[in-house]
């Protein structure tokens, strides 16, 4: 909300949801194929834009192939010795080969998990409690301000358990500086924490200079890596972390899987226990149909990434552009050049952020305000007021994703749909100057 007029830009959103209370009534629970009820009779359905894919991806059709035998007639659990067992577990080790291909690591550096958030909180708290194991005094973390929540809250929750945290400030590019990563060493180091690939702006941050220097202070270091597997080439040995996480479901695989790279020798508490899988690291029968498409999701990602990040980065600065050129009084936020290729987050003037998500969705465009797992939060978020932006700019940015089913005549449809909705809502803020 603006802070002139904020009540009026709030009844823009009411208005809005209303809208879409309406339109929803309209439609049964089963429509025939390719038609949607209108005042004056079935009409074509509204041709759907998809933008949100750092929310999440669809599965791709090869990877529900390689997944479906081992949701009917491959059931054996991994850890059974019996034949059933074995060829589950002959699956779940192919699997953690391909997932190693993609991150050239060794496949027994791999731990599989229930996502991307399970990896990084078991990075986390498992480093900096296996640290505090080996001596007394509390240890201290160094983080950024513009981590995702996975991190950023497990960090606050190890505060609450005694550890020191230093959060970084990042300047308007969203990038870490080096210097600031050096100054906050300490010999009480226990973790560097610094994600490869910001969800919301796509500002790729200097992993392998920030882990150097951790190492070289005796602590660990990790990075978030769930934004930029799959989208920029991810080396853990070129990078030098002793941790990285990754999901599923941002590489068109399903939800509910993820891992984390663990580099040989790297002691890690584990966050739960039972029996001895995963190497001791994540107690729980495997999910073998998961760990499969994970697997084949990353071998995919592996053969087609160089191709693909060159015509995602196309494809986002076409959108770009155009957004420049037909909507005034409009910025991109964030590093325009050191990004993954697929993100972009822009800022709309005057105009209350939830209210364009709600309005472009009734135009059949799907955007996002920021992380998905944030939705509804009522601050601004943490990432555009980290990099200067002031609350009413940060609510008034939006970020569009794209991937692999992203097309050029798509970009083209939201840049004809886009300028018109902006262009409405303005109409309706008090604070916008002609």
């Amino acid at each position: 909300m603006l802070e002139t007029g904020g009540c009026m830009l709030r009844a823009t959103i009411v208005d809005v949801l209303q809208m879409s209370r309406q339109a929803c009534s309209l439609r049964p629970l089963r429509e025939p194929a390719g038609l949607q009820p209108t005042a004056s009779g079935l009409q074509p359905l509204m041709e759907r834009l998809y933008f949100d894919y750092n929310a999440t991806t669809p599965l791709l059709p090869e990877v529900l192939e390689a997944m479906l035998p081992y949701l009917k007639e491959d059931y054996g659990n991994p850890s059974s010795i019996h034949h059933f067992g074995q060829q589950a577990r002959a699956a779940v080790e192919q699997a953690r080969a391909q997932v190693a291909a993609l991150i050239n690591c060794r496949p027994n550096e791999i731990v599989f998990t229930g996502g991307g958030t399970e990896a990084d909180n078991l990075a986390v708290f498992g480093a900096v409690r296996a640290a505090a194991a080996k001596g007394p005094g509390p240890k201290h973390v160094v983080t950024s301000a513009i981590e995702h929540h996975a991190v950023w809250n497990a960090c606050q929750a190890l505060e609450k358990e005694g550890a020191e945290v230093t959060y970084l400030p990042v300047g308007s590019r969203g990038i870490v500086s080096i210097e600031d990563v050096r100054r906050a060493l300490g010999p009480e180091t226990a973790l560097v924490t610094v994600m490869y690939a910001n969800n919301e702006i796509g500002a790729i941050q200097p992993v392998a200079e920030i882990a150097q220097l951790a190492r070289a202070h005796g602590a660990l270091a990790h990075t978030d890596a769930v934004q930029a597997v799959g989208k920029i080439p991810v080396d853990v040995k070129a990078l030098g972390v002793d941790l990285l996480a990754l999901s599923g479901h941002k590489i068109c695989a399903p939800k509910g899987v993820g891992a984390l790279f663990v580099r040989r020798n790297t002691l890690l508490q584990p966050l739960s226990y039972g029996g001895h899988h995963e190497r001791d690291r994540r107690a729980g029968t495997e999910n073998v149909a998961g760990i499969v498409g994970l697997g084949r999701a990353a071998e995919l990602a592996r053969q087609s990434l160089a191709a693909e990040s060159r015509r995602l980065a196309a494809l986002r600065d076409r959108l770009e552009r155009g957004v420049l050129e037909k909507v005034p009084d409009t910025a991109v936020n964030g590093d325009p050049l050191h990004r993954v290729p697929n993100t972009c987050n822009l800022r709309f003037d005057c105009v209350e952020g939830e209210a364009l998500v709600i309005a472009l969705d009734l135009k059949g465009v799907a955007c996002a305000t920021g992380a998905a797992c944030s939705s509804g939060a009522i601050e601004p978020s943490h990432v555009l007021t980290a990099i200067g932006l002031r609350p009413e700019q940060a609510r008034a940015s939006l970020r569009f994703s794209l991937g692999r089913q992203t097309t050029e005549e798509q970009v083209d449809r939201l840049l004809q749909i886009l300028p018109g909705v902006v262009a409405h809502l303005r109409e309706l803020s008090p604070v916008y100057k002609r």
